[in-house]
């Protein structure tokens, strides 16, 4: 029996410009192909890529009954979803977009909490280049910079002084 190979999860590289030459609709239009949801566990102190987060089921919201007020779980665990953008140009592809969403998960009550909205226009930005990651506590800022930079240091070398600033690096 074939053994399944676990796939290493990437970030999602821009592809070539699909309407290049191309002046009519839908040119520069924003693509969700270049944004990445990362999960960040603040007790575990690891993040990972998953990609089921794009339509809030990643493996942390599976089964999780998100409410809008934070008091109503007050032993939420603490995760950042941090949506990263990449992109590519003549110094190559780098971090573009980095946005930071708090949530919270209690699996025993089945309960979390995270602002909808936040996460969508958090996502938005992203896409649109912002960096939004001050706001976290140094220690998930000290995860993250530890995944960006482990992942791809070219990548990571390349982006905006703002983000490595904003980590802490």
């Amino acid at each position: 029996m074939e053994e399944k190979k676990k796939k290493k999860l990437e970030f999602n590289i821009i592809k070539n410009e699909p309407l290049d030459g191309h002046k009519g609709f839908g040119k520069g239009a924003l693509s969700l192909d270049n944004v990445s949801p990362v999960i960040i566990d603040v007790e575990e102190g690891d993040a990972v890529i998953d990609i089921g987060a794009m339509h809030a089921r990643s493996v942390v919201e599976k089964g999780i009954k998100f409410l809008p007020n934070k008091d109503e779980v007050p032993n939420g665990k603490p995760y950042w979803l941090v949506w990263v953008t990449v992109d590519r140009d003549e110094r190559g592809p780098h971090y573009a977009g980095v946005t930071a969403c708090e949530m919270t998960v209690d699996r025993e009550i089945r309960r979390g909490y995270k602002s909808l909205p936040e996460h969508v226009n958090r996502m938005d930005k992203s896409i649109k280049r912002h960096i939004i990651v001050d706001h976290m506590d140094e220690k998930s800022k000290g995860i993250l910079r530890e995944f960006l930079q482990n992942h791809d240091a070219g990548m990571w070398e390349k982006s905006a002084q703002q983000l490595k600033d904003d980590l802490g690096a």
